[in-house]
């Protein structure tokens, strides 16, 4: 299709990788924010967001033209074929997708779209969003469309332009379809649906991707029981055509910007409904559990007792690759951590600054300083490169507890020092000897 002329609202992770890749593929793009500085450093090329790829596409999208920032949606909207809502849409009060954002936004452009411009949601939003926004238009010539965003941070370049499909829904299916050609030069099926069963897809993916984690960490706590070895047990699920070996790799929990709102969202979609949905809601509370039975691992390589204890930990987002720190399961068990007791240092690669509880250092051997524990939290790569010999030195203990089972065990008992997995058989502790 030709260069469509299309505004995007909002520039966090949704909004800038949507905008920047939509300019990349031909079209004309204007994002909107309401924040005057952050849309002055976009004008500048300045990307605030660790995403791979995507300061690239900025830049090459303001140099050509195709792509401008700019502060202010009602104006921006006015000569617009399609405009892209990706504003935030976090937990609200009781667990409910919170949609204040997405109806300030409608109710500001609602009488200055131009007629046939179709309005996309790209946020995560519940079934019957369309038909909310439609009603709160107020007008059938502006169709309302469903195309959520399946974008994991850290690749979110790769997974907009390397779909695995497109899902474009609305109750005005010729209006689906021209959302779809939006994408036509991406090689990836596009999935034409109504507005509810779009809208619904997004839950059911994230969902079901959270039940997975959540069934691998239980899988890993048999392991633990049983003496058997989670990596084994995986790798020979992962064979299974039917299962897939992404998403089965145990952890501290699973967490992020998605995640955790979806789940809770999706719960009390089913509630309005007067559905139980136990597998997803058992879900959720073993996501806790497995928080909880990291804190005790810990507790235990350190004595039993956290409090007083000095423990370092290695990464604060709540995955490698992203800045992020929303709902992070690092933090998660961080925080109970300092609740317990504990004195905490942290480093994370990616995340600087001040942190309530804690002292975060910009250097990784300093967490092992006089330190009783070294936790792994995060899957960066650089903690498998440490001088793991060094790090001994430093502790005053000798417990590594890999939550992420990232390590080379023999590595860390080569040290001197004693190792801890999720789920595999715990390596024997080798207590360092003093040097006289």
């Amino acid at each position: 299709m030709s260069a469509a002329r299309i505004v995007v609202v909002g520039t966090g992770y949704v909004g800038l990788t949507t905008g920047a890749c939509l300019a990349g593929l031909g079209h004309r793009v204007t994002c909107v924010d309401v924040d005057q500085a952050k849309v002055a450093r976009l004008s500048a090329g300045r990307v605030d967001i660790l995403e791979p790829g995507l300061s690239e596409l900025v830049s090459r999208g303001l140099t050509s033209g195709r792509l401008e920032f700019v502060v202010g949606a009602r104006d921006a909207v006015r000569d617009a074929e399609a405009v892209f809502l990706c504003v935030p849409t976090p937990m609200g009060a009781g667990g409910s997708a919170d949609l204040r954002t997405v109806e300030a936004v409608t109710t500001e452009i609602g009488d200055v779209i131009p007629p046939g411009c179709a309005l996309i949601t790209k946020s995560t939003v519940p079934v019957g969003t369309s038909k909310r926004i439609q009603a709160m238009l107020g007008r059938t010539d502006v169709p309302v469309v469903s195309n959520p965003e399946f974008l994991r941070e850290g690749t979110a370049v790769e997974d907009f332009l390397g779909p695995d499909r497109i899902v474009v829904g609305s109750d005005d299916a010729a209006a689906a379809r021209w959302v779809g050609d939006l994408y036509a030069d991406l090689a990836a099926p596009v999935v034409v649906a109504d507005a509810a069963s779009a809208e619904l897809v997004k839950y059911a993916a994230n969902c079901f991707l959270a039940m997975k984690l959540s069934y691998v960490n239980s899988i890993a706590e048999l392991c633990e029981r049983l003496g058997a070895d989670i990596d084994l047990v995986t790798e020979g699920m992962g064979y299974d055509r039917r299962i897939g070996r992404s998403f089965l790799k145990p952890g501290p929990g699973w967490g992020g910007s998605c995640l955790p709102k979806d789940t809770s969202a999706l719960v009390k979609v089913a509630e309005s409904v007067q559905y139980d949905f136990t597998l997803l809601t058992s879900a959720i509370e073993e996501n806790i559990a497995q928080r909880d039975r990291i804190v005790a691992k810990i507790a235990g390589a350190v004595g039993g007792t956290l409090a007083g204890s000095r423990i370092g930990l290695l990464g604060l987002a709540f995955k490698a690759g992203t800045n992020d720190l929303r709902d992070s399961p690092a933090l998660a068990v961080a925080s109970v951590l300092g609740a317990l007791g504990a004195d905490l240092t942290a480093y994370d690669p990616a995340v600087g600054g001040q942190i309530a509880g804690m002292t975060v250092v910009d250097d990784p051997y300093q967490v092992a300083k006089a330190a009783d524990a070294v936790v792994v939290l995060t899957e960066w790569d650089e903690f498998k490169r440490l001088d793991w010999n060094y790090m001994a030195e430093q502790m005053d203990g000798d417990s590594v507890v890999d939550t992420r089972n990232l390590l080379e065990p023999q590595r860390i008992l080569d040290a001197g020092l004693s190792w801890q997995g999720v789920g595999r058989p715990r390596a024997a502790l080798r207590r360092k000897v003093a040097v006289s």
